[in-house]
């Protein structure tokens, strides 16, 4: 494989970020566990725009300590934000505080679509929101954002196109357009909050640990059969236990999480133009009729109809 090529899978693979200062910068490859993204704006910049990020392949569970406002439009899809999850068509509108997991709201789309994500250091403004009255109604909306915020009506296609527009402005006008956006949605009456009580992250620093053993070791084993016994045992917990606890962690059952994971490498294999039978074997899976159920299960087709979607040309 030349370079040109390679360059090509790759793109493919992780997707690419888009922004108005590096148009071209592909982010890390995507694996299925719940992940703290690490954000790095411009240097001398409070808030990272990203244009038409394309993920609609990954199942991007993530969270992050900086607040994100995202817009998509041209599509129907999922809103999991926490413990919340919905449906929404046509197009979303939603600000996420710090550390609240998410999904990528492009999950599963097919077709076209638009979408904007705006992210913001957790401390941005933070002493001004304090400290200026101008700037109470915005302060008050960013403590919202602990719930989870979707915004509707008029508001959220108004605010969704000023959003498209940013990446047409310099730096100082983005930020002053922000604050605008921002006062705007602060007076929005047409939110609604997506947890009644701020979101708490479930994750205590052992439960962490525990959960990062068991992804480590899928990781490692995901080629073979794995035993639910050897995985919870991995634990130091019974077979019933180690469910519950799963379930609990991710909101899959292991087998689910499994399939998942094993899938998401299958489409790197077939990216790198392995033919589906070596690339069913190599990912645990013991039959190639039992692969290709899977996956179309998870991805809406079969796994030929996404190599060639993807093929490189």
């Amino acid at each position: 494989m030349d370079a040109t090529t390679g360059n090509k899978v790759q793109m493919a693979l992780v997707a690419t970020q888009f922004n108005k200062f590096n148009p071209l910068k592909p982010v890390q490859p995507i694996s299925m566990q719940l992940q703290r993204e690490e954000i790095h704006p411009e240097r001398g910049s409070s808030f990272r725009l990203l244009v038409n990020p394309r993920l609609n392949d990954f199942f991007y569970w993530h969270f992050h300590p900086e607040f994100e406002l995202v817009f998509i439009e041209g599509a129907d899809g999922t809103r999991h934000v926490g413990h919340h999850i919905s449906r929404y068509e046509g197009s979303d509108l939603v600000f996420i505080g710090s550390n609240i997991p998410h999904l990528n709201f492009d999950y599963g789309i097919k077709g076209p679509y638009e979408k904007i994500v705006l992210q913001m250091h957790p401390d941005f403004l933070k002493d001004a929101l304090l400290a200026t009255p101008e700037l109470a109604a915005i302060g008050a909306f960013f403590d919202k954002a602990r719930h989870g915020i979707a915004i509707n009506g008029a508001v959220k296609q108004a605010v969704g196109q000023r959003m498209k527009r940013l990446p047409e402005l310099e730096h100082f006008e983005q930020f002053v357009e922000i604050l605008r956006i921002f006062q705007q949605l602060a007076q929005c009456p047409d939110v609604v909050l997506l947890h009644l009580t701020p979101f708490e992250h479930p994750y205590n620093k052992r439960e962490q640990e525990r959960l990062r053993e068991v992804f480590r070791f899928i990781d490692q084993n995901y080629q073979r059969k794995i035993d639910i016994r050897e995985i919870a045992a991995l634990c130091h917990l019974s077979e019933a236990a180690f469910c519950r606890y799963f379930k609990k962690m991710t909101r899959l059952t292991f087998t689910e999480f499994l399939n998942q994971y094993r899938i998401d490498q299958a489409k790197r294999l077939l990216l790198l133009d392995h033919n589906v039978s070596e690339t069913c074997f190599q990912c645990g899976f013991e039959s190639v009729s039992y692969f290709n159920r899977v996956f179309r299960r998870l991805t809406n087709e079969n796994p030929l109809s996404f190599k060639k979607r993807h093929a490189v040309v």
